[in-house]
């Protein structure tokens, strides 16, 4: 895994979008992880989040891919620019931790992690909310056979679609965009961690609107084209045997659905939504006569958005593996990209990637 890094790691971010609010209310709270710079296209932004943060540098993004004091490049940037920024970061030397997904393609995804291998640095890759409280606790009491053996599971992701509130929305309809390449990877990471790799998909996708109408800010009234599956339904098959159904929609406008539940030879677990660190996990034996809530047993305690990034540092300096891991989000990719192709087919696809079962994380602080 490289030699380990006895210091902090100094973490430059590109891209000062909304998304940073929430990573730098976590990071400065994470040992061994220091924030020592900032870049993004409109130099402004970047300058503006510097003079709130001491010890933070405004840089331009080529400039902090090679900037000395960096260790580690956070990719915040739309999807489209993940894989420039990313590879540039590895030129530079760089370790890379990058939003969700690692690229819109597998091909542009094996080109991250092949130069990232020949450079010899590592590739982390968003969601980190299943190292909070809520996925750890549930995958314990998979672990644990609180459930038996697993036998099937359901995740779900139903709305309307986010043009109600996003001032420009555009982007979740484009290439890349959809509910499942924007929220997929949530439900999916959680899945893989409580039940495994991925091994065999089919899917069904449905595009019943051809406009979006935008419901707020500056384009309010204007109509969004619609380029991608807005519905998508999936069969997943895990390397051991179990059986997962997916629904990731924009076009549902309310339902009585859970976000993720696993089904077992003894008993059930429902698992909050994967979006968040946190929420009430639920128990249900067969020898039980109801739900039980499960305290919490695994996980980051008050988790936010970046405690990947401390995970990476901390396997950094203990030459481990890091959970949030690019190996991870490429079999995510691989398995969304699986279920679009298969919905053109009408048939059942092998994956042909696989990825290591993350290691589960004890119960600590945030």
């Amino acid at each position: 895994m490289g030699d380990p890094l006895n210091r902090a790691v100094n973490v430059g971010i590109v891209g000062a979008g909304n998304i940073i609010v929430q990573y730098l209310a976590t990071l400065p709270r994470l040992p061994g992880v220091r924030v020592s710079a900032v870049a993004d296209l409109e130099s402004a932004r970047a300058e503006a989040v510097a003079a709130e943060h001491e010890g933070v540098r405004a840089l331009d993004p080529a400039e902090l891919c090679r900037a000395e004091d960096v260790d580690l490049v956070l990719n915040l940037t739309v999807p489209a620019a993940h894989v420039d920024v990313s590879l540039a970061a590895i030129a530079g030397g760089k370790h890379v931790y990058t939003e969700k997904p690692l690229a819109l393609t597998t091909a542009d995804g094996r080109r991250v992690l092949d130069a990232a291998r020949e450079a010899g640095v590592r590739v982390g890759c968003a969601p980190d909310t299943v190292l909070g409280t809520g996925t750890q606790t549930a995958r314990r009491c998979v672990d644990e056979g609180s459930i038996g053996t697993p036998v099937a599971a359901t995740a779900f992701m139903t709305s309307p679609g986010p043009e109600r509130w996003h001032p420009s929305p555009s982007f979740f309809y484009r290439t890349g965009g959809g509910p499942l390449m924007d929220m997929g990877p949530y439900y999916l990471t959680a899945l893989v961690s409580m039940l495994g790799p991925v091994r065999r998909v089919s899917g069904m996708t449905a595009t019943p609107r051809a406009t979006r109408t935008v419901g707020s800010g500056p384009a309010q009234g204007s109509e969004v084209p619609v380029e991608v599956a807005t519905h998508v339904t999936g069969l997943l098959e895990h390397a051991d045997g179990a059986l997962s159904t997916l629904v990731m929609s924009f076009d549902v406008w309310a339902a009585h659905l859970p976000r993720i539940e696993v089904y077992g030879t003894e008993g059930s677990v429902s698992v909050p939504d994967p979006n968040g660190f946190g929420g009430e996990v639920r128990l249900f034996h067969r020898d039980s006569p109801e739900w039980t809530p499960v305290p919490e047993s695994g996980g980051h305690r008050g988790g936010g958005r970046g405690i990947g990034v401390g995970d990476l540092a901390e396997a950094l300096a203990a030459g481990t593996p890091h959970r949030a891991s690019g190996e991870l989000g490429y079999h995510v990719l691989d398995v969304m990209e699986s279920l679009l192709r298969t919905a053109g087919s009408g048939r059942a696809e092998e994956i042909a990637s696989s990825c290591p079962r993350p290691e589960a994380v004890p119960l600590r602080e945030a």
